[in-house]
């Protein structure tokens, strides 16, 4: 009987290892428990979240959307330039990942003041309460990664660059963790209600 060879690196080290995958998991099931909890209040109060939802700028929601996409399409190709051995594109494109990370951040922050100077604070309603606690905690997410990254990229500006690919590729899946969870918060919180 010929037995087939399977790389089972694939299968039990999935790109940045399976102890991140499992706290991926577990961000994951954390921000879905809280965007569950967030619908169900909304049977209790629906005309208080459908009033404060449209207090929301759904425009800051999109173009946020669209930095981190793009971003991720660029941390996905810095990955690829890192394998080809392309250290100055990878360079280039992760250049590009940090500033869609930073764009974010930046409009976040705007956003956050806008809120703030209205009063529509934590304590406003329910729907405030989980506005701002899933969305503070994305920001720390991307803050966490935003740090992650800039160490890598200093890790590529070495004239010998040490830099192992496990250690890029689970940056990468950090970063596209941040995206996949705002693409779940934004719908329901700018969209839904």
């Amino acid at each position: 009987m010929d037995l087939v060879k399977t790389d089972s690196k694939n299968i039990y080290y999935p790109p940045g290892g399976i102890l991140l995958w499992i706290i991926i998991f577990l961000e994951l099931f954390t921000f879905g428990m809280a965007l569950v909890a967030m619908v169900m209040y909304s049977k209790d109060e629906p005309e208080v979240f459908h009033s404060s939802r449209l207090l929301l700028n759904s425009a800051f929601g999109l173009t946020n959307t669209i930095f981190l996409l793009t971003s991720g399409f660029f941390m996905a190709k810095s990955v690829e330039s890192f394998k080809a051995s392309d250290h100055i594109k990878s360079s280039f494109y992760l250049k590009l990942t940090m500033l869609g990370g930073f764009l974010f951040l930046l409009l976040k922050s705007f956003e956050y003041y806008e809120k703030i100077e209205a009063g529509l604070s934590i304590g406003y309603n329910t729907f405030f309460s989980f506005y701002w606690m899933l969305t503070l905690f994305h920001v720390i997410h991307v803050l966490v990664g935003l740090v992650i990254l800039i160490s890598v990229y200093a890790g590529l500006q070495k004239k010998k660059s040490d830099l192992a690919l496990e250690d890029f590729e689970a940056s990468a899946t950090f970063w596209h963790m941040c995206d996949l969870i705002w693409l779940l918060l934004f719908p329901i919180i700018y969209l839904l209600f």
